[in-house]
């Protein structure tokens, strides 16, 4: 497949070709040859699936779009392929073979030979049939592990690259701010910074493996009203500067992603992709972003259908270009004619048109894309593979040995033990009652971006691709002299409780139960967490409440297991459960690893990334509120959670002690510096996670009560302890003051060195002098924490 093309007016190699020359001429100089419909055509992405034959890609044909005629746009070029792998369940090996040759006759059709750009969903995981399942983001958070995160994010990387695609849309790096919002799984937590530096690892990892990056979704989609998908926003624009736009500053700034996707919100009546002053002014004028914006799926349509500040296709395309959308995805709606059309007679400049394809082609350059020697076949196939499609199924692992370890080792330290009364871990046990509708179901461990519960669901006759041991199966091998019982109780979310009966009946013939609840993942009303799956309270799903009440009556130790999209109120079970363990979707090699757990294998080191609620109805709620926020005498509601953010127990112990603090005083633009020892005083082996926040008990604006500003995980052995040096640059104090600018002022402040967001062991309070100073995106962003050896 030789995707050479012959050039009007060039000699051996066009100038855009060449790959000693200079990135920008090379992309100037194409864009000059370029007519207005070739430009436009590099705009738009054209949603396909994979042929599971090897032969070319079809067009998917989706209720929200008219059909694609491909031979009809092919000659004047495609900018994107969307989701080849995430749209149809297709062999890896063959889907790559299909993909080669469809960009093989992309580069041939137009006459620049330029293939267009292959992106994928990779939330947790290449969103790929056969392709691991790894944790949702919501795990990732629990973790408090950003090299793992990473680690993770490149092997994701490496599998997308390996069967030909360039780009994926991830990471999800909105802030929680109301946990009733269904698209919580797909986040990291509910505070900036753990968003930020988890998010930016994901980042760091996906693009060291050569795949671009995707921020998702700038900016504010999270702090939709009532916690309802594509609701307005009423945030602040304060709020918006100091909780939501964090995180993706710091991928930008340190992350080096090269792609933003806008949010479908409105903020104050301005759609994100109408926004110039934030996909323009704020993202590149600030903060220097050169990468693309890519528009979420339909997002451009929506100014016309949904927001109603367009009043046709063009105006539609035309304010999109403007505020900075550089692509239209998923399918070619605004971009193509009626965007050539209002070019032609004066609407939109053809600037706007040559800005934006300018930042793809410099992209397309970068990926190797108009290099001479450009080869649409990845490196797992070779031209030979042509001659017998028929042999390659099987020939790509996209779930090898590697990737299942990875996958448990992130499912292992992302789950949180809230409670524990001595019961776990279970000391082999004559006979547990095994009871929940979550115990022995396969996908209870996915997410709704997962391939089985995003695309499988579709194609019930096709096998899922990947191992999903039930709860029941992995407690079976982690228990091999305990029998136990098994009861569905209920169901996720159908409110049967005919099986209650026996499920009691088992649970008093017990010495055990354990009862396994949560959700089932699905998108726009199809499952109980997901896109679209909104809620109204916080309380459990249809009638798992009431089985959970019925099996604390019975007075056998009650161990409460949470497979879970978002967190629930547990009622009496926060008080009255022998213990309670949380997991948030933890993939493939999840029940392993909660089964380690249980058992005792697996010592817990997850802490939560967002706090679990006393009551269903407290939403919105999060510990990153301002004094307001929080319970009052003035208020008969009381948002307490009753697991704070930043929670989780061990089956060890550690003690803090020996807060030193170098200097009491640091200038505005100075440093403070601290130490601390945290000694494991059990008898095993765990990992302590301490956290940082800062308190400023007195500003010019409303601040929060605390707010995150540095962790670290600390894994000690028995009786081993380690002295941790902090230095706190007086930059993480800073915030937007109300001229909207970002201030340090000076005053005192709490460093609180703590287990949790309400469990502070110590606390350090100094003071910053000197004139109050003003800082921008070049600001540190981190406290450094060092370890010094065992003492």
């Amino acid at each position: 497949m030789n995707a050479d093309v012959a050039v009007e007016n060039t000699s051996a190699i066009a100038l855009w070709n060449d790959p000693t020359a200079p990135v920008s001429a090379r992309v100037d100089a194409l864009i000059d040859a370029m007519t207005l419909e070739e430009k436009t055509a590099q705009l738009y992405g054209v949603w396909v699936g994979a042929s599971d034959e090897g032969g070319e890609v079809a067009p998917h044909q989706h209720e929200m779009e008219e059909p694609v005629d491909l031979d009809a746009l092919l000659p004047t070029g495609l900018g994107q392929l969307t989701r080849p792998f995430g749209t149809v369940p297709v062999d890896p090996a063959l889907g790559a073979l299909s993909l080669a040759r469809t960009q093989a006759r992309i580069a041939a059709t137009n006459r620049f030979g330029i293939p267009a750009l292959a992106h994928d969903e990779c939330l947790a995981g290449f969103a790929a049939w056969g392709a691991t399942a790894y944790p949702v983001p919501l795990s990732w958070g629990a973790a408090f592990d950003p090299a793992l995160v990473r680690e993770m994010a490149e092997a994701i990387g490496r599998d997308m690259r390996s069967v030909g695609v360039h780009q994926g849309l991830a990471p999800v790096l909105d802030v929680i701010r109301d946990a009733r919002w269904g698209r919580v799984e797909e986040t990291i937590g509910e505070d900036p910074y753990l968003v930020g530096t988890i998010g930016t690892a994901y980042v760091q990892g996906l693009e060291s493996a050569g795949i671009v990056a995707t921020l998702k979704h700038f900016a504010g989609y999270s702090a939709s009203r009532a916690g309802r998908n594509l609701a307005p926003t009423s945030m602040g624009p304060r709020e918006r500067a100091d909780v939501l736009l964090p995180p993706f500053e710091m991928a930008i700034r340190e992350g080096g992603a090269r792609s933003v996707m806008n949010a479908y919100t409105d903020t104050d009546g301005v759609p994100s992709a109408a926004d110039e002053a934030l996909l323009t002014g704020l993202l590149r004028d600030t903060w220097d972003f050169d990468g693309t914006v890519v528009a979420d799926y339909f997002a451009i349509a929506f100014l016309k259908t949904l927001h109603g500040v367009a009043a046709d296709w063009a105006d539609a395309a035309g304010t999109a270009l403007r505020a900075g959308i550089d692509v239209e995805l998923p399918n070619v709606k605004t971009y193509g004619a009626p965007l050539t059309e209002a070019v032609a007679d004066g609407r939109v400049p053809e600037a706007l048109v040559d800005r934006a394809v300018r930042r793809v082609l410099i992209q397309k350059v970068a990926l190797g894309l108009l290099d001479p020697d450009w080869n649409p076949l990845p490196a797992a196939l070779d031209a030979t593979d042509e001659d017998d499609p028929s042999a390659l199924r099987g020939r790509i692992d996209l779930d090898g040995p590697a990737n299942r370890a990875l996958a448990r080792t992130l499912a292992e330290q992302a789950i949180v033990l809230l409670s524990n009364d001595g019961t776990l871990p279970l000391d082999r046990p004559r006979r547990i009652a095994l009871i929940g509708p979550n115990a022995d179901e396969p996908t209870a461990v996915l997410g709704c971006y997962s391939f089985p519960q995003h695309i499988g669901v579709r194609h019930p006759d096709t096998p899922l691709g990947i191992e999903l041991p039930t709860l029941r199966e992995t407690l079976a091998a982690e228990f091999p002299d305990t029998e136990i019982t098994y009861a569905r109780g209920t169901g996720v979310d159908d409110g049967d409780l005919s099986g209650l009966a026996e499920a009691i009946r088992l649970a008093r013939e017990a010495d055990v139960t354990l009862v396994v609840l949560g959700d089932r993942a699905g998108l726009f009303g199809r499952g109980t967490s997901g896109e679209g799956c909104d809620v109204a309270t916080l309380a459990l799903p249809g009638a798992q409440q009431q089985l959970l009440d019925a099996l604390l009556d019975v007075g056998t130790p009650v161990v409460t297991v949470l497979l879970a999209g978002r967190p629930y109120a547990l009622g009496r079970a926060v008080g009255e459960s022998a213990a309670i363990v949380q997991s948030f979707f933890p993939g493939e090699e999840g029940t392993w690893a909660i089964a380690g757990v249980l058992a005792g294998r697996v010592n817990p080191s997850g802490r939560l990334p967002v706090s679990v609620p006393r009551g269903p109805g407290s939403q919105p709620g999060a510990y990153l509120g301002a004094p307001l926020a929080h319970a009052s005498e003035v208020s008969s509601i009381d948002p307490t959670p009753a697991f704070a953010f930043g929670h989780g127990l061990s089956y060890t112990r550690f003690e803090w002690t020996d807060l030193a603090v170098e200097a009491q005083e640091a200038p505005t633009d100075g440093e403070f510096a601290l130490s601390l020892t945290v000694c494991n005083t059990g008898e095993r082996s765990g990992t302590e996670v301490v956290q940082l926040y800062l308190h400023d008990p007195v500003a010019s604006v409303v601040q929060p009560v605390q707010r995150l500003i540095g962790y670290s995980r600390l894994a000690l052995e028995p009786r081993e302890a380690r002295r941790l040096r902090i230095t706190v640059p007086a930059d993480l104090a800073s915030f937007t003051g109300r001229d909207g600018r970002r201030v340090v002022e000076p005053g005192e402040l709490e460093l609180r060195l703590s287990a949790s967001s309400a469990d502070p062991r110590l606390t350090a309070r100094v003071t910053l002098t000197g004139a109050e100073r003003h800082v921008d995106h070049t600001r540190r962003l981190h406290a450094t924490i060092l370890l010094d050896q065992t003492t």
